[in-house]
This record gives C-alpha cells, sequence and structure tokens, in this order.
C-alpha cells in the first residue's frame, strides 16, 4: 500500500480502542496480512496467525506467510512453529491462542481458516482425539464412501467438496459412535466474545481476487517456491495436511517430470479461485455480524 491508499483505507476501518483484540479474516491473496501489520505498527499489537498452512516450519514462501523482514516491524506469534508431519487441529491452534489473549501486548490475529475464527468466537466442542488406526483407515477412503459415512444432519452443514471436513466428520463417527453435530451441540463458551473485538473480514471483488491470484504463481516462483517444495521431496507424505497446501503438489509433479511448469502454475491457479471462492462463501455466511470491507475499492496492488 501507498501512504495515501493507506491512509484511505483505514478511514474505512472501525475504531480500533486499545484494549480489544482485532480478528482480521479474509480469502487467500487478498492483502490481510498487509493490513494486520498496517495495524500493528499504527496501533501496536502482536499479530497472531490464524491460517492453518501457515502454522507448519517447512512452507514460508509456498504458505505465503510472512517474510523475515516483515516479521522484524510487529511480534508475531503461531507462524512456523509445527513440523510438516506433527499432528495439529483447530483445538491445538485455540489452546495456543488463548493465552495470547491475555497478554501484555494486543492480539492482532489474522488468517483464511474460518473454523479457527469459529472456535475462537462461538467456542468449539470437546471432542475425543482420533485414534491413529482410524485416522489411517479414513485415509485410504474415497470422498464419495467418506459422504456415505456421515449422518444426513451432519453433511447438510458441510462443504461436501472439502475431503479435510467431510474426513474430520467421518473420523468422530467412526471413533465415538456419535455424529460431529452431536458433539457440536455440547459446545462450551467462547473463550472470546465477537462483541470484546474489532472484527474485521475482507469482503473483497471477485475479479480483483481473482487478478491478485493470477499474480501469485510466478511470485511464489521468483521467491524461491521451486526450491522449498525441493528441500521437501524426500520427506513428501501425500496424506499429510502439510503437504496438501496449494502449490506443494503441482510443484512436486514439475519437479519429478510428470508437469510442465505451466501446467503446475495453471493446476495451483485453478486450485486457489476453488480454495477462495469456498473462503468468501463461509465467510459471507457465518461473519455476518462482522465489519466488511472490501479493498479493492480502496487501493489497487
Amino acid at each position: 500500500m501507498t501512504q495515501q491508499s493507506t491512509a484511505q483505507y483505514f478511514q474505512h476501518l472501525p475504531p480500533v480502542p486499545d484494549d480489544k483484540p482485532v480478528l482480521i479474516a479474509g480469502p487467500t491473496a487478498s492483502g490481510k496480512s498487509a493490513l494486520a501489520l498496517e495495524v500493528a505498527e499504527r496501533f501496536g499489537g502482536v499479530i497472531v496467525n490464524a491460517d492453518a498452512s501457515q502454522v507448519y516450519d517447512c512452507w514460508r514462501v509456498v504458505s505465503a506467510r510472512p517474510s523475515e523482514e516483515e516479521e522484524a516491524r510487529a511480534p508475531h506469534r503461531l507462524y512456523g512453529h509445527i513440523a510438516y508431519d506433527q499432528d495439529y487441529s483447530t483445538g491445538h491452534w485455540l489452546r495456543e491462542v488463548t493465552p495470547l489473549l491475555s497478554g501484555a501486548q494486543r492480539p492482532i490475529i489474522v488468517g483464511g481458516t474460518g473454523l479457527y475464527f469459529t472456535a475462537l468466537t462461538k467456542g468449539m466442542a470437546q471432542i475425543p482425539a482420533t485414534p491413529a488406526e482410524i485416522r489411517a483407515e479414513a485415509d485410504q477412503i474415497s470422498l464419495p464412501e467418506l459422504i456415505t459415512g456421515v449422518d444426513d444432519e451432519t453433511l447438510a452443514g458441510l462443504d461436501v467438496q472439502n475431503r479435510a471436513r467431510v474426513q474430520r466428520a467421518w473420523e468422530v463417527q467412526r471413533a465415538t459412535g456419535r455424529s460431529l453435530l452431536s458433539w457440536q451441540s455440547d459446545t462450551p463458551p467462547p473463550v472470546l466474545n465477537l462483541k470484546d473485538t474489532v472484527p474485521i473480514v475482507l469482503d473483497v471483488d471477485k475479479a480483483w481476487l481473482l487478478a491478485r491470484i493470477e499474480r501469485r504463481f510466478d511470485q511464489m516462483l521468483e521467491q524461491g517456491a521451486i526450491e522449498e517444495v525441493r528441500a521437501m521431496l524426500d520427506r513428501f507424505d501425500p496424506n499429510l495436511p502439510a503437504c496438501k497446501a496449494i502449490g506443494v503438489p503441482e510443484l512436486r509433479a514439475y519437479l519429478s517430470g510428470s508437469m510442465t511448469l505451466d501446467q503446475a502454475r495453471d493446476r495451483a491457479t485453478i486450485a486457489t479461485r476453488q480454495f477462495a471462492k469456498r473462503q468468501r462463501t463461509w465467510f459471507r455466511a457465518r461473519m455476518k455480524a462482522w465489519n466488511h470491507i472490501d479493498p479493492s475499492k480502496l487501493y489497487q496492488t
């Protein structure tokens, strides 16, 4: 952002009282990390990650984590602190973020993982951990088969194209004999009430966002994405969430010779578009009470 456009941006934001955490949600490539950094520098605070891909230590470029230079401008937490093969769920994130809410610095929680924000501001059911053998069984089952193993009421609230969400519901039902929806009905109070925050969701223009997504892959290449994926080739496991990050399977295919770089670019761009569409749908359906800001009307990048 330029100085002029930054000033215009902040004219459209809600007030930021000193005692309130700031929540910034938005689809991939919408500029939410840049906004969080501007908020931290202008009002003070620690930037806290709420993006599932950015927790892994192996992906800085591929997951669009803040650069080392950006991290030097303000304190950052929960970025790149999890090993690629370590289990990490919404529950893990909620347990890690809770102590930061009462720290010395105001948390500025930013990311694109809607479930993290839902767990934070609406509460999260205390579902037992999935046994390893059931997780392994689920990994071998196709998405249509997983769908048939989930009760209709739970399915009605799921994005059935999102394998991770469907598999989670299947695993809960298989492991506990109780549906995910049933567990969620016993959700305890949230650790942070939305009314006690400054909640901002970047509700961006579709064409503007798609243009930014189109540029993202080439920017990743310039910043070292190929080298990042090459360094992980000997540890790649397609069943691990870290290895499913957009851009990773595509660049791995390029490095193996089964895909050209142009094909990898096209595949990754399509996957990013689809992901952004799911994010925008989630935010609009579940974050109606948030302050909706469209950065495409405020600045051009």
